[in-house]
């Protein structure tokens, strides 16, 4: 099997059924080398592209018998809203490229939508609503943070709009349209996350997740009148991906078990939990019929890439939607992950996925590290480390402390000045898997993107003689530079994970890999993107700079039409390739 075979394994997400036709859903497919919007037929069992355009497509949905796509340009995240009606021409809806744009909903009788955006200031967003056929905009919240649309009240007059402070904390609030009153509706002292929230039908009171109080995030009902929280589903993993019919009848969720998603459907008014038979892999969306007898959602698994599902609720039967990917020919060698960890230095348990290639170990291994680090690598297909196991590469992806998904305990241990922690972590488990015979002592690579990145150069500066090649990705080479050259309305959050330029600049001197670049032993690979907003170019271009100068081994990629991700099939393509033969080179 060639790279290729792996690439053109086509994904699909994001599906929305239409909000009156139990036969259709709207959902997003990247067969044609980046993700564009299909509508899909139930009885035909057929897609149909419905959208022709040469950019990502992010957003997708229906608002009645049209369709608001959200799309931008050269994957610069200025997203822009557009509505699709009648198989014409985009009609712009916010038409201004050069800021962002959030969708937060349809009004009740589908003539208004909401977005937000920093169109005033690049640093905050504000609240608008927007007539859908006169186009007419207003600014119905501003000052300055961020802030977000969530979705309409059931009366039409109120929105509910979210606060975010930091990543993992947020407020929730009620906005009165006409009178621009705002009532908070969810005051907490420490932190805690407000999200996936859905009126009920009476508008009484929302369902929602939440983690105040609490390690991991669990399902709870508040009452709008009175404030109070009333949990429904709590436990030792966190909740996600909660969704309410559109009768309020059901609740449908999953639990992340350590990475794993485990499905669940609740009827409400009689309290009965189903648990629904999935194959391994990682829920991301759940989609209602009108008619509420399907469930819809994306289930993409290491070894099962991302296809649309459905649940039969008389049935209680789950089939896959013919037709919503196509087929390819790599299922038969795709790996399941072993689901390892190790104990730190400091007792700390560290878990990962481990990909076992063919024959005997100790095998050449790649440690691949997620981004974040309010992340977290999950048991999702990913063409390019598939392909390297298939090559005879090992894969390790860790979550090493800082990871979402395993508590707030865990995620706050590589706060700030514990940064390096973490990258402890990773030396440990080279250490650790060599020990325990997965490794070759000899072979063992480093690559990530964004924060694995960064990881990424920290370890090959900090502990330099373990590492036999290193790949970063979209990184950051410098702290400092990266939060001075940064999109001005991400530094605030940022700063909040990694540190301040006014509190801890003596820190980034001491830990950033660009002021320890003499110390570096491995062959470095560099990938970026020019349009890329979170992680300014500069920081590859001045790595890589500082190594030529040194005649150390260091190749790099930079692409002209891509930012912080790799949408296109002709760059993952290239990008993948070059880090396939500088890894077959090095190890």
């Amino acid at each position: 099997m060639q790279l290729t075979d792996f690439l053109k394994v086509d994904t699909a997400t994001n599906p929305h059924f239409h909000p009156h036709h139990s036969t259709k859903l709207v959902y997003l497919n990247n067969a044609t080398g980046f993700p564009q919007a299909y509508e899909y037929d139930r009885d035909s069992q057929q897609a149909t592209r419905l959208v022709e355009t040469s950019e990502r497509i992010m957003l997708a949905t229906y608002i009645e018998n049209d369709l608001l796509i959200g799309m931008d340009y050269g994957v610069n995240e200025k997203q822009q809203l557009y509505l699709w009606k009648n198989n014409e021409d985009l009609v712009p809806l916010t038409n201004d490229p050069a800021h962002i744009h959030h969708y937060g909903g349809v009004s009740p009788n589908k003539e208004w939508i909401a977005w937000s955006s920093n169109r005033r200031h690049e640093q905050f967003f504000d609240v608008y609503i927007q007539h859908v056929s006169t186009r007419d905009i207003q600014c119905v919240y501003k000052d300055d943070a961020r802030y977000d649309p969530v979705c309409f009240h059931p009366d039409g007059h109120h929105l509910l709009i979210k606060k975010t402070n930091t990543n993992l904390d947020n407020d929730l609030g009620l906005l009165h349209l006409e009178t621009k009153e705002l009532e908070w509706l969810t005051p907490h002292e420490s932190e805690a996350s407000f999200t996936d929230a859905a009126f009920s039908n009476d508008g009484k009171s929302l369902y929602l997740l939440t983690n105040v109080g609490r390690d991991h995030t669990g399902i709870a009902r508040l009452q709008l009148q009175s404030k109070e929280l009333e949990w429904l589903y709590t436990g030792d993993w966190d909740y996600e991906a909660l969704t309410l019919s559109h009768d309020g009848t059901y609740l449908a969720y999953a639990v992340n078990e350590g990475g794993v998603s485990h499905a669940f459907l609740t009827h409400l008014p009689s309290q009965t939990e189903k648990k629904l038979p999935i194959q391994s892999g990682v829920v991301t969306s759940f989609t209602f019929s009108h008619d509420v007898t399907q469930l819809v959602f994306s289930l993409d698994g290491a070894a099962n890439p991302a296809a649309l599902w459905c649940y039969h609720l008389k049935e209680q039967t789950v089939t896959k939607l013919a037709n919503s990917t196509r087929k390819h020919t790599v299922q038969e060698i795709l790996r399941e992950p072993e689901q390892l960890s190790f104990t730190s230095s400091d007792g700390e348990t560290i878990p990962s996925f481990y990909y076992k290639p063919d024959g005997d170990g100790p095998y050449p291994t790649v440690i691949f590290v997620h981004g974040g680090p309010e992340s977290q690598i999950r048991s999702v297909y990913n063409p390019f480390l598939q392909y390297f196991v298939s090559q005879g590469f090992a894969v390790c992806t860790p979550n090493v402390r800082g990871s979402t998904g395993y508590g707030k305990r865990y995620h706050h241990l590589d706060d700030k000045r514990k940064r390096m922690d973490a990258v402890r972590d990773l030396n440990e488990l080279a250490e650790w898997l060599k020990t325990e015979g997965f490794a070759h002592p000899n072979k063992i690579a480093v690559m990530g993107r964004s924060y694995g990145g960064f990881m990424v150069l920290a370890a090959i500066t900090h502990y330099p003689t373990q590492w036999a090649a290193a790949i970063d990705i979209v990184g950051i080479s410098s702290f400092k530079s990266f939060l001075e050259n940064t999109s001005i309305w991400r530094r605030k959050v940022r700063e909040d994970e990694y540190g301040s330029l006014e509190e801890d600049r003596d820190f980034f001197d001491e830990i950033d890999p660009i002021h320890k670049v003499d110390d570096i032993q491995a062959p470095l690979l560099v990938l970026h993107g020019r349009n890329d907003p979170r992680v300014p170019i500069s920081e590859a271009e001045q790595i890589v700079e500082q190594l030529k100068h040194r005649h150390h081994p260091v190749d790099s990629l930079y692409f002209e039409n891509e930012g912080h991700f790799f949408v296109r099939y002709e760059n993952n393509l290239a990008a993948y390739e070059k880090s396939f033969s500088f890894l077959r080179k090095w190890l």
